[in-house]
């Protein structure tokens, strides 16, 4: 169970990420931050041919791979959550 933790951390990561791309769509214009926001493939090409920061490498990194870590940990800790559901009670012990 301590993997839903890890995957609200990694939210948090990919959440703060997806802050810097959205500022800077913002900043370059009205229309390209609404689509940034709206269109969700918009943001891949707009992280690779648009996006222009001092720490690119560190903020796409950190984007995609928390999000992938965010689903994955999501999704095993749901799992186990439900694994632990399903389980028959225990008998009653006299």
């Amino acid at each position: 169970m301590p993997l839903l933790p890890l995957a609200a951390v990694f939210g948090v990561i990919t959440f703060v990420c997806a802050a810097f791309l959205l500022v800077h769509a913002f900043r370059r214009s009205l229309g390209t931050g609404m689509m940034v926001l709206l269109v969700p493939c918009y943001v891949l090409v707009y992280a690779f041919s648009q996006f222009e920061h001092p720490r690119k490498n560190l903020i796409l990194a950190g984007f995609f791979g928390s999000s992938v870590l965010a689903a994955v940990f999501l999704g095993l800790g749901a799992h186990a959550v439900e694994q632990v559901m399903l389980r028959p009670p225990q008998p009653p012990i006299f």
